[in-house]
Order: structure tokens, then sequence, then C-alpha cells
């Protein structure tokens, strides 16, 4: 079934908490997954930051977190650096997995995602077995303030993420078919509908393939894209678990334009 409805607060690219409560209210959403980190780091005050949302009648609804080190230069640099896996950043990170999840709590969030870093298929690779405990380490430390952990879909085919999740019963996902077409990890509609049991929230983003294996593919307008939005509400619906959806743009000159076509595709599907 489909849940609550919101917007990803990076994706406006705000300056501050009063800056992205008023591009949420121009866009038109009354929820919001937001950025933990910045918050965390004091950048952002988190008392100023909840005054601003309640002010302009938006709740939050879901958290993020970021890791450190990413380079998101190319598929393989992503694919060295992103989520947990860098070994040079791993303390730093479990510091700020703990500092998120306290914080989680504290701002009443159930549900928090962030990006696993890539996980290796073959189950006798070394850096598998180290993925898996540090994964554990991090969703027992949001499960112990009552939050749960979502797994970024694109770096692994779903039957890769299926396969560590056995291993993983407190983690769930966050499903984002445009990292799909990005990553060149399959059918979006095929991988959704594999994963839907343990599927909590959606990023509601598109995108279009690569012609040129080995790079990126290219984000695009909801609607302008490969993912087949049909198919998606489709199965989202279908679920026996509620799916929160988060629009998420990280591209573009038009980030309220397109999130509003966005927010409007979703409230045609879900009448």
């Amino acid at each position: 079934m489909i849940g609550r409805v919101g917007v990803c607060s990076w994706s406006l690219q705000a300056s501050g908490p009063e800056d992205l409560a008023e591009k949420l209210s121009r866009a038109g959403a009354r929820g919001v997954q937001i950025a933990l980190d910045p918050l965390r780091t004091g950048a952002w005050g988190v008392g100023a930051t909840v005054r601003a949302l309640e002010a302009a009648g938006v709740m939050m609804l879901s958290g993020m977190m970021a890791t450190a080190g990413e380079d998101y230069s190319t598929l393989e640099t992503i694919r060295l650096t992103g989520g947990l896996r860098p070994d040079a950043h791993w303390e730093a990170n479990l510091r700020a997995a703990e500092d998120d999840a306290r914080l989680a709590g504290e701002l009443g969030l159930r549900i928090v995602t962030f990006h696993a870093g890539f996980l290796p298929h073959e189950r006798k690779d070394p850096e598998r077995a180290v993925m898996m405990d540090r994964l554990g380490k991090v969703i027992r430390l949001f499960a112990a303030r009552g939050v749960s952990v979502g797994f970024e879909t694109g770096q692994e085919t779903a039957g890769t993420l299926l396969e560590a999740l056995v291993e993983l019963p407190g983690a769930a996902v966050n499903f984002d078919p445009a990292n799909m077409i990005l990553y060149g990890m399959g059918d979006p509609a095929d991988a959704m509908r594999k994963l839907s049991p343990r599927i909590i929230q959606a990023h509601v983003k598109d995108a279009v393939p690569t012609q040129q294996p080995g790079t990126w593919g290219t984000e695009v307008p909801v609607g302008a894209g490969s993912v087949d939005w049909k198919a998606f509400f489709e199965t989202a619906r279908k679920c026996e678990r509620s799916i929160d959806l988060m629009v998420e743009r990280e591209a573009g000159n038009d980030r309220i334009g397109d999130i509003r076509s966005a927010l409007a595709l979703i409230a045609e599907h879900i009448q």
C-alpha cells in the first residue's frame, strides 16, 4: 500500500531551515525526508529546523544519512568509495551513524535511509564479510533508537541485495527506480517486484540509461525517463506494508518545477 508523500530535502539545495521550508511550500510539499548530517554537525540548528518546518506545515517523515568519502565521478569510483565500504572512513562513519541514530530518535523519525555501499555478490569475497559486519552494527545502532534502516538501491542487482537482506533481518529497502537505471543494475519494475516485501520507502526519481556501457545513465524529470511508473505504482499498491514516497531530484535547473510535476504524477496515481 502507498503511505505518506514527501520531498527529499537535499533536492532543493537550501541554504538553511527557513530557505528549505520556503522552497518546500513553493513546491507544494507537506512532507520531507530530512538530511540528518547538517543537523548532526550543527550546520543547521535542530530547533530552528523543526520550527521552520512546523511553521510551513511540513512534517518530517524520514531521515537520510550521508557517509564520508563518497566519490561519484565514475561508476568505478563510487564502487570503491560508496557507503560503508572505505576502511579509511569506517570509524568516522560509525560515529556519525551513532549520532544520527540518536538524532533520529529525538526527532521521532522511524525510518532512516543511506547508501550501504557496494555489496560483493560472491559469498567467499572477504569484502562481503566486512560489509555485512559493518551494516549489522549500523542497523543495531538505529534499532536501539526505534528506527528502521533502509538501504538505497542501485549499486547491486536486486538478487544480490536480497541475499544480503536475508542475513540482515533488521534492514529494509529504500527503492530508487532511477538508480537501477543510472547504475545499469537491471529493470526497475522487475527489481521492485522482487524487493517489494522489504521496501519501506521509495524515491520518486527518473532516468535514462547510458549509451556507453560502464558510464553513468542520466537523471531526468519524473515522467521523461525510462521508469515504468504504471508498474511502479501497481507494485507499491500491492505491497503489504505501507511504502512512503519521497520525490528526489538531484539534477536540473528547475528543481521546484520538476518536484511539483513529480508530486502531480503521484497524485494522479494514488487518487
